[in-house]
């Protein structure tokens, strides 16, 4: 099992900060099954009717997330969640890409449940993860190839270094068609009961694999 930590600063910060850590073994990622793909459209297109009547801060989880960057000092405007980011997508009328079934099903969460998640290949990470607001000397190469300076920022990193964040992660620990064990974090939202997110937690292991098969254990972290 993997061990995790959330930094003093956080949680001086934001008392109720946690997050959920799900680790998957011997899973198979491929193309989004078609029955799955095919509700995942329809349930984009849903959203972008809603925001025909309101804004993407209107959503409690898109502001509950916003008061958090600002809290840990990230301005939310300029470094947006990854949730929100795929809210603004849908909001101008466009789609979600089609990626993988990790990252479709990944992202089909962060809109379902309206909080940021990041999914990892257990292969590329080594030792304990540890939730922190990075330094100057925290950086990586993002996954469409720009090096992406973490400072100030919330970041999740292991014992070589930053590796993600709520806000976009890395090439080093992203997964694959070949990932075959993978790491989900679940930035939860801090005023969720803590029975709650194990049960959210639950809930994502079980459709996540459904899908892609494998064995499954999740914890939360505060």
């Amino acid at each position: 099992m993997i061990h995790a930590s959330i930094s003093d600063t956080i949680k001086h910060k934001v008392p109720d900060f946690k997050v959920g850590l799900i680790t998957y073994h011997d899973i198979t990622i491929g193309v989004l099954p078609q029955l799955f793909g095919g509700h995942f459209s329809l349930f984009q297109e849903e959203i972008k009717l809603t925001f025909e009547e309101k804004s993407v801060t209107d959503l409690a989880g898109v502001s509950e997330w916003r008061k958090v960057f600002k809290s840990l000092g990230t301005d939310p405007s300029r470094y947006r969640p990854s949730h929100e980011a795929l809210y603004r997508r849908l909001k101008k009328g466009q789609s979600i890409p089609s990626i993988h079934s990790a990252v479709d099903i990944n992202n089909f969460f962060s809109l379902k449940y309206e909080i940021p998640l990041g999914i990892y290949d257990l292969g590329h990470l080594d030792g304990n993860v540890h939730v922190k607001i990075g330094g100057e000397q925290d950086e990586y190469e993002g996954i469409i190839g720009r090096v992406m300076s973490m400072n100030g920022k919330l970041l999740s990193a292991d014992d070589i270094g930053a590796f993600g964040s709520p806000i976009v992660d890395s090439r080093r620990s992203m997964v694959t068609d070949k990932t075959k064990h993978a790491l989900h974090i679940v930035y939860l939202r801090p005023t969720m009961a803590i029975d709650e997110a194990s049960q959210l937690l639950k809930a994502i292991a079980d459709m996540f694999t459904q899908v892609h098969g494998g064995s499954v254990d999740y914890h939360v972290i505060q």
